[in-house]
């Protein structure tokens, strides 16, 4: 079985995690730096951004962690990330679409967009775009997209992304994840030898994704002693940014085996429609890569 024991040196390499600062995205940032990547650690909240930064430094000797404010649910932010790391970065070598945030009531992004998947999959599909010229420019680049085995439950109705009608928590969860999925895999036939795009799914984890009001603390406080630890979340993640046995169009989850997946999310004339819609609505196009 794989462990994060088997990662390669990674010196020399750098990478963006999204939400780096908690959960999954905490462990997964670290385990990278352990290994000698240069980490950028994309949070939202600069507080716990900067403290996470401070922690990696702190259990990581010698690694390199920095922080840098990434708001997805605000596309004048992702659009301000990806021009800061254009201005420092000569390339990127690994991309972790790791934050998410799941089964809120209704909200809307600062565009409008329905807060799951706007910040789930508009976020990540924009700020994959605006940092592909770094992704391409160095060889063996990869993008790993988080998803979920929850996909199953979410289905992609193109006249009501709003979802004004009929706003379900855990099936507009399930319709991001779907989204990153497809996202996931058509962003590989796109790129082809290009770079490798990779979906995982952590399982269960002990994280604090779920918004659920007053008993947001209660239930995150059970599901830590319930399920799997974030450490464990994290491996999936890890394995695909860093192992060499990775293809490019998987889907890795718990124990590294690939989970069950819908006949939607290997729906490929949805996924160009997803990817048509989405290069409309955020105003990001992947000028890079060749449509097909």
């Amino acid at each position: 079985m794989w462990t994060v024991d088997a990662m390669p040196d990674l010196a020399g390499r750098t990478a963006v995690v999204t939400g780096a600062n908690a959960g999954i995205g905490f462990p997964t940032a670290l385990e990278l730096a352990r290994h000698g990547a240069r980490v950028i650690v994309a949070s939202r909240d600069q507080d716990k951004g900067r403290a996470a930064a401070a922690r990696i430094l702190d259990q990581a000797p010698g690694g390199h962690a920095e922080f840098e404010r990434l708001d997805l649910a605000d596309l004048g932010s992702v659009r301000a990330f990806a021009d800061t790391m254009r201005s420092r970065l000569d390339g990127l070598d690994l991309l972790i679409n790791n934050a998410g945030i799941g089964m809120i009531p209704r909200q809307t992004t600062a565009d409008g967009f329905e807060m799951q998947l706007g910040t789930n999959h508009f976020g990540h599909f924009a700020l994959t775009g605006l940092l592909m010229p770094l992704l391409l420019v160095r060889p063996g680049a990869r993008v790993v997209t988080v998803a979920s085995d929850a996909h199953k439950f979410g289905t992609l109705d193109f006249g009501d992304l709003e979802l004004r009608e009929g706003y379900g928590r855990m099936s507009a969860y399930g319709r991001s994840k779907l989204a990153n999925l497809l996202f996931a895999f058509e962003l590989q036939r796109r790129a082809g030898s290009r770079l490798l795009s990779v979906a995982t799914h952590p399982g269960v984890t002990a994280t604090n994704i779920m918004k659920l009001g007053p008993l947001t603390g209660v239930v995150n406080a059970l599901l830590r002693v319930a399920v799997q630890p974030a450490e464990a979340g994290a491996v999936p993640s890890l394995y695909a940014a860093t192992s060499p046995d990775i293809r490019g169009g998987e889907f890795v989850g718990p124990k590294l085996k690939e989970p069950a997946i819908s006949a939607a999310a290997r729906d490929e004339a949805l996924a160009r429609r997803l990817w048509t819609v989405s290069e409309e609505l955020t105003g990001v196009e992947f000028r890079d890569l060749v449509p097909r």
